[in-house]
């Protein structure tokens, strides 16, 4: 894959900016020519059978092509902070993170650098990568650029955030979010299916759909929800969850400047299983501060 000539006038993702990344410009992901990072570490708070007891050797990268209001990792999302490598540094990161026992490779918000990461997967692989890729996406992705890492991912891993439009544009800055969303979901789905897991109960290939429920927007969760059990197949996997808490511009946007309460919570739960879904559904607790990683503190990344 010729790499600069994507980069030269970038469609990668649904906005078409079509800007020349190669010569300094930048569209709505602020990412650069460069693919940057922001941590490449174990991470122990995915979903039980990404982490388990190894952890997962999670890739957060630099830049976003949303801007939700209530990110959590806004510092690297919006703000950018990171640090700038070369595809053969990103492959090195790999093999280290399996080297530490990873029970995978966790790549975090890529899809502006999807053709590097393309490239990156091919050099570990060739110096003995052999462990699951997961393609960690906010869901907002076009079905072409999805179709390019046919092959190279084992496990999707996207949200489903919005099945409003109207919301997705206030909230995230994203107008046709759901449209975009469900079709790339669906070509992930036929290239991973459902789940596989080995015998310690740690997934190897398939698809897992991410839901956050947001305070005041529950009937936007029930959606989302019904839309998968409605248009996936019965055995795709969920992880519904409930760990949102105001931080970034959520503070300045009333229906979101709270967490949950154990009545939006409890709904939501219970609806869940009358869907009679697979999956998880994230305990309510009171510290989900926790789940965020302390980006600038990270020894890898200095």
């Amino acid at each position: 894959m010729n790499y600069n000539s994507i980069l030269e006038k970038c469609t990668l993702c649904p906005h078409e900016c079509k800007v020349n990344r190669i010569n300094g410009e930048f569209g709505k992901c602020k990412a650069g020519k460069k693919v940057k990072i922001a941590l490449a570490n174990l991470h122990y708070y995915e979903e039980p059978c990404i982490s388990g007891e190894n952890g997962s050797g999670t890739v957060f990268f630099s830049g976003c092509n949303m801007c939700c209001k209530f990110c959590q990792n806004y510092k690297i999302s919006q703000e950018m902070y990171g640090r700038e490598i070369e595809i053969e540094e990103l492959a090195e990161e790999f093999l280290r993170l399996q080297n530490l026992k990873a029970n995978n490779i966790n790549l975090v918000t890529g899809v502006m650098y999807i053709p590097q990461i393309i490239e990156a997967i091919k050099i570990a692989r060739e110096n003995g990568l052999n462990i699951p890729i997961v393609y960690n996406s906010s869901g907002y992705e076009k079905v072409e650029s999805i179709k390019l890492l046919e092959g190279f991912i084992d496990v999707y891993l996207p949200d489903l955030k919005y099945y409003d439009d109207n919301l997705s544009r206030r909230l995230s800055g994203v107008n046709d979010y759901f449209i975009n969303s469900v079709s790339a979901i669906k070509e992930m789905y036929n290239q991973v299916g459902y789940p596989v897991f080995n015998k310690d109960g740690i997934i190897k290939k398939g698809l897992i759909i991410r839901h956050l429920i947001l305070p005041n927007h529950i009937e936007n969760s029930k959606n989302v929800l019904k839309w998968i059990k409605e248009n996936v197949d019965k055995k795709v996997f969920v992880s519904v969850m409930a760990q949102y808490f105001p931080t970034n511009r959520a503070f300045e946007t009333n229906d979101i400047n709270r967490k949950l309460t154990i009545d939006e919570y409890k709904e939501i739960e219970n609806f869940v299983f009358d869907l009679d879904l697979q999956g998880y559904i994230q305990d309510l607790e009171d510290d989900e501060e926790k789940y965020v990683p302390d980006f600038e503190n990270d020894k890898n990344i200095k």
